[in-house]
């Protein structure tokens, strides 16, 4: 890594068209927007924000499913922004991808030991049937599960266990960055704990860095070592996890945790909720200046203007009101 960071995202930006006709004026959706950050080997960033921010796009541009318009991406140290062919392949050895729906992410007609398996012959790890039925069965109690399971398919397991199979599928290539895209929203309250404290485990174990994509800051604060808090395609606020869940400094960071329920009726009574007005603006046709602007409660005419991300203590905020409260 020559001394820098493991994952290091500079200025990267991520534009789908979305035009629908020949004939239809050009229509383009800026998913994410000059978006930086890093992770350090064995850290979990957790990226978190509402539904439509940009952050499963940010993901998929890491891994090489969204092809970024501009900006970088290093891994250990090599540009991957761009990779094509072998190289590509090669490098999805390292960088891994846990998707939202267990289900729909495993092939229905394949059984779990096939699951498993496929990604070994795919990069040509463990040969030998038997060597590859040795690692499978590994994999599987890695994962909480039993060996026997091999010959099952998906639909014989519960969305817990679907994403168990998921984490060992990832596993199987040994790699040593892993992007959880939403991993456990799909899944009961009570399942989450149990793949949250899964993925911990495994991390300290194989000291593999994660980005941990989620859209409750309450579950991601529980993971994160680091959180980067999206709006409408922009890092708004980095920081501390637990700097950012206790002292947050967006205005939008603010909104979001003022928004968590809380089990104890007197620390509910003395906690101010924040009422965001109107509704997230269209990517289509985003605000002038701050993202943000259209709903903050803090919005003047300064705020026309981008905001630029600035350091406040140990956070990163791209705000002009940082010192205002709320």
């Amino acid at each position: 890594m020559n001394g820098g960071h493991y994952v290091e995202i500079s200025h990267l930006d991520v534009i789908y068209d979305v035009t629908k006709g020949v004939f239809s004026p050009k229509q383009l959706v800026h998913a994410v927007n000059d978006v930086s950050f890093t992770i350090e080997a064995g850290e979990t960033f957790g990226l978190v924000g509402e539904s439509g921010c940009g952050k499963s796009s940010l993901g998929r541009a890491i891994v090489g499913i969204n092809k970024p318009r501009s900006g970088d991406i290093r891994i250990n140290g090599q540009d991957v922004t761009h990779l094509h062919g072998r190289s590509l392949h090669d490098f999805r050895r390292e960088v891994q991808m846990i998707f939202q729906d267990p289900y729909a992410s495993l092939n229905p007609r394949m059984t779990i030991g096939e699951i498993l398996s496929e990604p070994m012959v795919i990069h040509g790890l463990h040969r030998s049937p038997g060597a590859r039925e040795e690692r499978v069965t590994e994999l599987l109690r890695t994962v909480g599960l039993k060996p026997d399971h091999v010959r099952r398919y998906p639909h014989e397991f519960s969305g817990g266990q679907r994403q168990r199979i998921s984490i060992a599928r990832t596993l199987a290539v040994n790699p040593r960055f892993i992007i959880c895209d939403e991993p456990i929203s799909a899944l009961d309250v009570s399942i989450q704990a149990q793949i949250i404290n899964l993925l911990k485990q495994i991390q300290k174990e194989r000291n593999i860095a994660y980005l941990f994509i989620a859209h409750d800051i309450g579950m991601v604060k529980h993971i994160s070592d680091r959180i980067g808090v999206m709006y409408l395609g922009h890092l708004v606020e980095v920081g501390d996890s637990s700097e950012v869940y206790f002292h947050p400094l967006h205005p939008y960071t603010k909104a979001l945790l003022s928004a968590i329920p809380i089990s104890d009726p007197d620390v509910g009574k003395s906690r101010k909720r924040i009422i965001l007005e109107g509704e997230i603006p269209s990517p289509l046709n985003p605000p002038a200046g701050c993202p943000f602007s259209t709903r903050c409660p803090l919005a003047d005419e300064a705020c026309r203007r981008m905001p630029k991300m600035q350091q406040f203590g140990s956070h990163q905020v791209a705000c002009h009101h940082v010192n205002q409260s709320v």
